[in-house]
């Protein structure tokens, strides 16, 4: 099982692997995703500066910039930062633009689905 953090609440599943899979997701608290990142080692695909720098600041645990491409699993959790608004296209928010924004947090549970 792996853990990731991402600034998308897309899923990114490995369908060559694993054709059909269902993700279970719902709305989380800062703390509840605090716990999570703090009991599990996780790997940031945090492709937004700023995003990584307020995600640090709001969980007190260092999410690094790091913009890679990722495909889940089953058994694989991730941690989704959303925001509430849509940035216009080419738009990139800085740290002080980025915080004054409503978002949410978001936990999926990827599990695989098996034909019958």
């Amino acid at each position: 099982m792996s853990v990731y953090v991402l600034n998308t609440l897309i899923v990114p599943v490995d369908f060559e692997k694993h054709p059909k899979v269902k993700a279970i997701i719902r709305k989380a608290t800062v703390e509840e995703v605090r716990r999570l990142l703090s009991n599990e080692s996780f790997i940031s695909a945090v492709g937004h500066e700023a995003t990584s720098t307020l995600l640090t600041q709001l969980l007190g645990i260092n999410v690094p910039y790091n913009r890679v491409a990722i495909k889940v699993r089953p058994g694989d959790v991730c941690v989704h930062f959303v925001l509430r608004t849509r940035i216009p296209e080419g738009r990139i928010l800085s740290y002080e633009e980025l915080k004054q924004l409503e978002f949410d947090l978001a936990i999926s549970e990827i599990e695989e689905v098996t034909e019958k």
